[in-house]
């Protein structure tokens, strides 16, 4: 699958009077894996809302398939792309189950019909995330972690061409943001779906993204493959930020390594360590 499933032309974006992107221009392409790192505040959430079509354009236009975002009947376009924020909000007192089956709305009728292709995708939902055993508890009874898994497992039942998603991986352990990268994965290699995400972790944005986005003052820095984007200079020039780049020994993708003022071995510990040798 090929061809680009969003892009922007010249996109500028804010709330109120004041601007947060200013002119991006950007392909992502269909049926890939895009990560979109920067320093905080640099407008990485701004631009999913924008993807999204939940912040209006100051100028510039956001393109699906080639057509103006905001020219596509809401329906419809909840069928193609799904989002999902950085801290969302869950009704009270709603239970996974619930939670969950909403993703189904899109593909539901003008009655609500519940279907068996509506069951069948929320079953998948909870096992893919190991949220079934969850499924009768209130949202609001789980903790950071759980609720997170369960966020995901609604977007993944709304079963979109594409999903856009902010910092998925927040509240979860080191174990469960590898679990949910693996399983963004396999969504994409299995189905196609286009993922557009958010991630603060740069090792693992390099290490699952076939194009890694990097953004400084609500501009785009740099888009490409890992292997060209993840450099020294990139890091000092966005993140302020001294380190080498090496070869992730499990996957050979750029793995960064942070410097820092007093995590480097000092040169006469490293002649001891020659000379106890």
């Amino acid at each position: 699958m090929t061809g680009v499933a969003l892009s922007l032309e010249r996109l500028r974006a804010g709330y109120g009077e004041g601007l947060v992107l200013d002119g991006l221009d950007l392909c992502l392409p269909r049926g890939r894996i895009t990560a979109i790192v920067g320093a905080n505040a640099c407008g990485k959430s701004t631009l999913l809302r924008a993807m999204s079509r939940l912040l209006p354009p100051k100028s510039g236009r956001v393109l699906l398939d080639g057509a103006d975002i905001h020219a596509v009947a809401p329906r419809r376009l909840a069928r193609r792309l799904g989002f999902l924020p950085q801290s969302p909000a869950a009704p009270e007192g709603i239970t996974v189950l619930d939670l969950v089956s909403r993703g189904r709305h899109p593909h539901q009728g003008l009655f609500g019909r519940w279907r068996g292709a509506d069951e069948r995708a929320v079953a998948e939902a909870l096992r893919l995330t190991g949220t079934g055993d969850l499924a009768e508890r209130p949202v609001e009874d789980l903790s950071g972690g759980q609720r997170q898994r369960v966020w995901i497992a609604m977007a993944l039942a709304q079963r979109t061409d594409i999903l856009l998603l902010d910092e998925p991986t927040t509240f979860l352990d080191i174990n469960h943001q590898v679990e949910v990268l693996d399983l963004l994965t396999d969504l994409n290699r299995a189905r196609g779906t286009t993922i557009v995400m958010v991630l603060h972790d740069l090792n693992l944005a390099a290490r699952y993204a076939d194009l890694l986005v990097t953004m400084a003052d609500g501009r785009i820095h740099a888009s490409g493959p890992p292997e060209t984007v993840l450099t020294e200079p990139m890091l000092r020039a966005v993140f302020g930020l001294s380190a080498r780049i090496v070869a992730d020994p499990v996957t050979g993708k750029p793995m960064m390594i942070p410097i820092g003022r007093h995590g480097a071995r000092s040169c006469d510990a490293e002649d001891a360590m020659e000379m106890d040798s």
